[in-house]
């Protein structure tokens, strides 16, 4: 943050009092630490990282459903820091913002897409001009399904071809937050001259224009938890849901603007205009991994590895769902003939068709399309919150 006030100070004038604000150690600003957080236990936690914690906070405060923004350290080893102590880039804090919000008003995808849309996740050794580790982005997840949703969030932020590098952001597990200094507080409400030089010559902005452009502001009543959702217990720094990677009562398909900006071309066209993939030029038609396909679009679990076999189609095909009554049968009459079409239940993607040529024990042939599917590896499905199903995935059957 010394880069950030010499930045101001050469712009403003080194004699204008409080310009040195940031060089004070933490005695000429100590507050009681528990001073900033809301008194409300209805209210969820988010914690996150994106460089200069004015910058973040202040994006976070603009969010519909968001009551309070605080900045502060996380990530290191130091008990309770001062600024001095984390700008010196020897505590392995990072500056963060812990944000208060209501689950009934936003949801946690709510957050990630602001979040989005005012850092740079393709950037591990600082935030713009200001570098080292103590401005590393990340994302510190505080349950079980914020470290899902948060995955999966960036994967499709990786896969939109909306970055020119790859996008690099940590999401790590949430330890510990000690707020920083009062002065730190609320920054571009209390000296919005300065902050406004700061973040104007610190790079953020120009770059979140080229990178979003119109689509940097975000109409976020679409990520609004839908009338009798459970969304305490689901977004909830104290109730998280950490049995299953996908929950039904809270799902709600993301409408068409934001599929287009989460998805690939060829997923989007597959999902939602349902298209074709080329056959043999596409993800997973030889995957041979043991692991879980899921729904790209909303994480429904759909197939098992273990009823993966080669078919000699060039696409993924499968004997059968890895449970009873999670696809919906269509009729499709579209290709000179009559087929069955097959959708996921929740999300209603296109994912293929199924075919009554397959192997044993079915006979049937689940003809899927790689780009209406996620796979995970067994490794990875209980960290992303598939742990029930571990016991029924194993290597393909061809």
């Amino acid at each position: 943050m010394k880069t950030r006030i010499t930045m101001v100070v050469s712009l403003l004038a080194a004699t204008v009092i409080g310009l040195q604000v940031h060089a004070q150690s933490s005695s000429s600003g100590d507050v009681t630490r528990s001073s900033y957080a809301p008194d409300d236990p209805s209210l969820a936690v988010a914690t996150f990282a994106g460089g200069c914690f004015w910058c973040v906070e202040e994006g976070f405060e603009k969010i519909p459903g968001v009551v309070e923004a605080v900045s502060g350290y996380s990530g290191g080893d130091e008990v309770d820091p001062t600024y001095k102590q984390v700008s010196s880039g020897q505590t392995g804090h990072t500056e963060a913002v812990k944000v208060y919000y209501d689950p009934e008003t936003i949801t946690y995808q709510g957050l990630l897409q602001g979040f989005w849309r005012f850092m740079d996740p393709t950037d591990a050794d600082g935030q713009f001009v200001d570098r080292g580790q103590q401005y590393r982005p990340a994302i510190f997840y505080h349950n079980d399904r914020q470290a899902r949703l948060a995955r999966e969030s960036k994967k499709a932020l990786a896969e939109s071809g909306r970055y020119d590098e790859p996008v690099v952001i940590e999401i790590v597990p949430f330890e510990a937050f000690y707020p920083a200094e009062e002065y730190h507080q609320d920054y571009s409400d209390k000296n919005p001259v300065r902050y406004n030089v700061y973040t104007f010559n610190s790079g953020r902005y120009q770059f979140i224009d080229e990178v979003w452009g119109d689509d940097q502001k975000l109409d976020f009543s679409q990520f609004k938890p839908r009338e009798g959702d459970d969304a305490m217990s689901n977004d909830a720094g104290s109730g998280a849901m950490s049995g299953t990677g996908f929950d039904p009562d809270t799902y709600t398909r993301p409408d068409d603007a934001v599929l287009r900006e989460r998805l690939t071309e060829m997923q989007y066209e597959v999902t939602r205009e349902d298209a074709t993939e080329p056959a043999f030029d596409n993800e997973y038609w030889d995957e041979k991994r043991a692991g879980i396909y899921v729904d790209v679009v909303s994480g429904e679990p759909l197939f098992s590895s273990s009823d993966k076999y080669k078919s000699g189609t060039g696409w993924p095909s499968f004997v059968r769902p890895i449970r009873e009554g999670i696809l919906v049968r269509k009729r499709d009459e579209s290709w000179l003939g009559v087929r069955t079409e097959i959708r996921s239940k929740y999300a209603d993607s296109h994912l293929g068709h199924v075919f009554e040529d397959g192997a044993a024990p079915t006979g049937l042939r689940y003809c899927m399309n790689s780009a209406a599917l996620r796979f995970i590896p067994k490794d990875q499905m209980a960290d992303a919150g598939y742990g029930e199903f571990v016991d029924e995935v194993g290597p393909p059957r061809s």
